[in-house]
């Protein structure tokens, strides 16, 4: 387990090294392939969990059975605290788009554990009001922002976070089929995969499988505003 990765997260961020540690020893391991779900809409809040590797999608499901993605969270992130703060059902389902290594926390070691270390959760507090930030950011973008600024600003988003520096641009991995990525804009399949093929004629990106290569950072910089 790369601990490092494990001190990004805002439950570990407040503490020291040993104290850190002792908590991730403390921790439930989990593996799950792709496909695999940790929980589904509706199941009891007992848990948080911090992704170690891999990555893992928040969806929710409409009466009429379509998906709608509400996020894309890797390495150092964590989810599902909202629990914690507010017990009940679970609002979205958590499924790998990645083999994925997480660690887990049920809601009644951590409210023991914050008694203790009162200073992370304000810490918690904090990665929640950012998280909420970014859905408010979200809503206006469907609001005012066309598809393929949209499409611009979350493959830049999804750059910052998993991307990496090659020879030729930064490649993102991210591990999403056609639909996901769609689901992830908030468009249909068809519209999005118009604006990619745009962007890649244009000479700002090029396709992979389950993934692309930024080419023209600042091209879809401009385009996403």
């Amino acid at each position: 387990m790369d601990r490092q990765v494990v001190k990004k997260t805002p439950l570990f961020a407040a503490l020291d090294d040993e104290t850190a540690m002792r908590l991730v020893d403390s921790m439930t391991p989990i593996r799950l392939a792709r496909g695999e779900s940790v929980f589904e809409e509706g199941d009891p809040g007992d848990s948080l969990y911090v992704i170690v590797t891999g990555k893992m999608k928040l969806a929710r499901t409409s009466g009429d059975g379509r998906e709608s993605l509400l996020s894309v969270l890797g390495p150092g992130e964590m989810f599902g605290e909202l629990s914690l703060f507010d017990p009940g059902p679970r609002l979205t389902s958590a499924r790998a788009v990645a083999e994925s290594e997480l660690i887990s926390l049920g809601n009644a070691d951590l409210r023991s554990f914050l008694q203790e270390h009162p200073e992370v959760a304000m810490m918690m507090l904090a990665g929640l009001a950012r998280r909420l930030r970014r859905t408010n950011e979200d809503m206006s973008d469907l609001v005012f922002t066309d598809v393929p600024g949209r499409v611009a600003k979350a493959l830049l988003d999804l750059s910052v976070r998993f991307g990496k520096r090659t020879d030729t641009g930064v490649k993102v991995a991210h591990e999403l089929t056609q639909e996901e990525l769609a689901q992830l804009v908030g468009a249909s399949r068809e519209t999005v995969n118009k604006a990619l093929a745009d962007f890649a004629t244009r000479g700002w990106l090029v396709l992979g499988a389950k993934s692309v290569t930024l080419i023209d950072l600042e091209r879809l910089r401009r385009r996403s505003r």
